[in-house]
């Protein structure tokens, strides 16, 4: 625990709704705001996913994109980000014949999903490994597209947050490494209380922590109710942190955030309170390796 912890601040994502949280950002603008509201507040990494702004729902928009990182870039230049590229996963199969998307799928070519990062180039992109059912749809990573994935992001001189929803993933992330599809030392994200994923608890995540591959760098996050004990769980673990409005609602038990920059001034204060310091972008980009030219 002498270390530096990094405090990812997830804006928005893409399944958080407007309903269930007032403050949620949506338009690349106001993104782009809470992104560098959280920035003040103490957050190293910005993890990113765009809306469109007449839905509020997901999008691949290449534009949103462009809009989003500029906007950040023109007020901060210092703060990693950290794009995803978990859209274009979902297969909604049709009640009549379930080899027939129906409304809500977004799968399409593992190429689309990582277009945005090949031309933006952040410093780091999400790579996700799991298939898995979430709500009606079924999220579906095989093999084959992550390996595609993975070879054009680090083509394009980005680093791949790995991200595992379950021990079957870090199975199949060992394969990747061992093969050389990923290449080590590794970043990787656990993510923990998603329905029929992980479970959030201290247990699940000590499993998986022990269970990485060696120098791997590491964090952990829970979602709803569970965002800030497994905060605190992944901090005493050795891991690092994440939290936002992607992952959360709420502040406190019944009381609605109403800013990233809120929940990342929390998150703060859990881990000053249990002896640690939060790290600066510079010092996050040492840790993981990346040079910051991106």
């Amino acid at each position: 625990m002498g270390r530096k912890t990094i405090l990812t601040a997830a804006i928005t994502g893409n399944l958080m709704t407007p309903e269930i949280s007032p403050h949620l950002p949506v338009t690349p603008k106001e993104i782009a705001v809470q992104t560098l509201d959280a920035a003040k507040a103490g957050a190293s990494i910005a993890h990113l996913h765009v809306r469109d702004p007449e839905t509020a729902k997901g999008s691949m928009c290449m534009d949103l994109y462009r809009e989003l990182v500029e906007r950040i870039r023109e007020k901060n230049e210092d703060i990693i980000l950290n794009l995803t590229t978990g859209e274009g996963g979902r297969f909604v199969p049709s009640d009549d014949d379930p080899r027939v998307a129906a409304p809500g799928s977004t799968l399409c070519p593992p190429e689309k999903r990582v277009a945005h990062v090949e031309e933006l180039r952040p410093e780091i992109c999400t790579l996700d490994f799991n298939t898995m059912w979430s709500g009606k749809a079924s999220v579906i990573n095989s093999p084959r597209n992550v390996g595609i994935m993975a070879e054009r992001i680090y083509a394009a001189g980005v680093k791949p947050e790995v991200e595992i929803f379950d021990s079957g993933d870090l199975h199949m992330v060992k394969d990747f490494l061992a093969r050389g599809v990923l290449k080590g030392p590794l970043m990787v994200q656990m993510v923990l209380g998603v329905r029929f994923g992980a479970v959030a608890n201290p247990e699940t995540m000590a499993y998986l922590a022990g269970q990485l591959p060696k120098d791997t760098e590491w964090a952990a996050f829970g979602i709803g109710r569970m965002a800030f004990p497994m905060l605190a769980q992944a901090f005493l673990l050795g891991g690092h942190v994440r939290i936002g409005m992607e992952d959360t609602a709420y502040i406190r038990k019944g009381e609605h955030c109403s800013s990233n920059a809120q929940l990342v001034e929390k998150a703060v204060s859990i881990i000053d309170s249990l002896g640690g310091s939060i790290a600066t972008p510079e010092e996050a980009r040492s840790i993981l390796g990346i040079n910051g030219e991106a």
